[in-house]
């Protein structure tokens, strides 16, 4: 289910107005790229998801985009809807990735989402290490676009402040009030989790509160384990998705 090397697209953006141009579009600090890879997205007016990818420096001052290839061809074309006269060119390249969770090779990135997730290289070979990445991803609780991440999401119910796919001190982007309103309220009423679950049950199983009413949706599954999107209101004891029995025990 996870998405592999070879169902990755890199983008270049270059020239003297990259960073700039960036900035103003993806959820996170480009400046950060300074120290290494970048989590972000690119949202809606509304603040909802369009794509998530990681920005990685490259030498000469361009920024590589590493996204999942279904999205690229539209995030392309909406980088270059948002480019009018800027001085910036984006192109899809033939860099390849790699990721895995042993000794990084020179010139790979830590995963900036969680310490779990290894690193990432690219270059002209792509691949891994035969992790488990649906295993690290569910421990993690780590949306993967497709799944956990669609068209109707919010980043912040998917975990993006948590994961650092987020900077609410970097300024305006597209989406950014309505991320910041939700990020200002008491607390979120629904959003990603990591529960148990016992029996077997596809993606996109609604999941049912003990009293029978809709708690929210199972999806990525390992050993027992999924990330569910659950309302948190009537998320407990109870829980069934189709024939199998979920369990959650909030954090704290």
């Amino acid at each position: 289910m996870t998405t592999t090397g070879a169902d990755r697209t890199v983008l270049r953006i270059s020239g003297d107005e990259a960073r700039d141009f960036l900035q103003g579009l993806v959820t996170n600090d480009v400046a950060k790229l300074d120290e290494g890879l970048v989590y972000a997205a690119i949202l809606t007016p509304q603040g909802k998801y369009i794509a998530d990818f990681f920005l990685a420096p490259e030498a000469g001052g361009a920024v590589l985009m590493d996204l999942a290839a279904p999205l690229a061809a539209d995030v392309q074309k909406r980088l270059k809807l948002y480019k009018l006269r800027a001085r910036v060119e984006i192109e899809e390249t033939d860099l390849q990735v790699r990721r895995g969770t042993g000794p990084a090779p020179e010139g790979a990135f830590a995963d900036p989402r969680d310490a779990r997730l290894g690193w990432r290289l690219y270059g002209a070979e792509g691949g891994d290490d035969g992790t488990d990445w649906d295993a690290l991803r569910v421990a993690a609780c780590v949306p993967e676009s497709g799944v956990e991440l669609t068209p109707e999401t919010f980043i912040l119910e998917a975990g993006f402040e948590r994961l650092n796919g987020v900077d609410f001190r970097k300024g305006c982007y597209v989406g950014q009030e309505v991320t910041a309103r939700m990020h200002h309220k008491t607390e979120l009423k629904k959003g990603l989790a990591t529960v148990e679950v016992e029996g077997a049950a596809p993606v996109g199983t609604p999941i049912e509160s003990a009293e029978g009413k809709a708690a929210g949706t199972l999806l990525t599954q390992s050993g027992g384990r999924a990330i569910a999107h659950l309302r948190y209101d009537r998320a407990g004891e109870g829980m069934t998705a189709g024939e199998a029995r979920v369990h959650w025990r909030p954090e704290g």
